[in-house]
C-alpha cells in the first residue's frame, strides 16, 4: 500500500518543494497504476501527466472524502483513461506473433482475461490487487461505496473464474 505523507501534512502544499515531498510516497502506486489502466501508453507521460493535473487542482483536494492517495490515484485513473483513448486513435493492429514464449502463456491468459472485464470491473481490479489499494482507497478511486467495490470485486472474480477455467 502506498504509505502517507511524513509530517501529517494532508492538505496539497503551495509550494512546489512541499508538493514533490507530498507526492512522493504514492509514486510508485500512482505509477503503477498508470501501467495497468493505459495500456500502449507511455506509463511515465501518464503519470506526469496526473501530477501536473494534480498540481493545477491542489486547491480542490478535500481530505474529508478521502486519502491523498486515493485523490493522485482517481487523477492518474482519468490521465490514464485519456491516454488510452489517444493511443487507440492511430493504433495499427499487427498479426498475431505466433512465436509467442510458452512460459508467457498463463501470464497472457490471465492479462486477456483482466483486460476483457468490462471497465468498471477492470478499474476495480487493476485497483485492488494490481496498485495494491485497500477496498476504502480502491472506492475512494472509483467514487463509490466500499459496498459496491467489494459487490464489483465479487463479479470480477466470478467472470474470470469462467473465462480463466481450463478445458481439457
Amino acid at each position: 500500500m502506498t504509505g502517507e505523507p511524513v509530517v501529517g501534512v494532508q492538505v496539497p502544499p503551495g509550494d512546489e518543494s512541499a508538493f514533490v515531498d507530498w507526492v512522493r510516497p504514492h509514486l510508485g502506486a500512482m505509477a503503477r497504476l498508470a501501467g495497468r489502466l493505459a495500456v500502449g501508453a507511455d506509463r511515465d507521460d501518464v503519470v506526469q501527466e496526473a501530477l501536473a493535473r494534480a498540481w493545477a487542482k491542489r486547491s480542490q483536494y478535500d481530505e474529508s472524502r478521502g486519502t491523498p492517495s486515493a485523490w493522485l490515484l482517481a487523477i492518474t485513473a482519468d490521465q490514464a483513461r485519456k491516454a488510452v483513448r489517444r493511443t487507440h486513435r492511430g493504433l495499427v493492429l499487427l498479426p498475431d506473433d505466433e512465436s509467442r514464449r510458452p512460459d508467457l502463456d498463463a501470464r497472457m491468459d490471465v492479462e486477456d482475461a483482466v483486460q476483457a472485464l468490462p471497465a468498471r470491473q477492470r478499474l476495480a481490479v487493476d485497483c485492488y490487487y494490481f496498485a495494491d489499494l485497500s477496498i476504502a482507497e480502491t472506492a475512494a478511486v472509483m467514487g463509490c461505496s466500499e459496498g459496491t467495490v467489494k459487490s464489483t470485486l465479487s463479479d470480477a472474480r466470478a467472470r474470470l473464474r469462467v473465462v480463466l477455467e481450463v478445458s481439457e
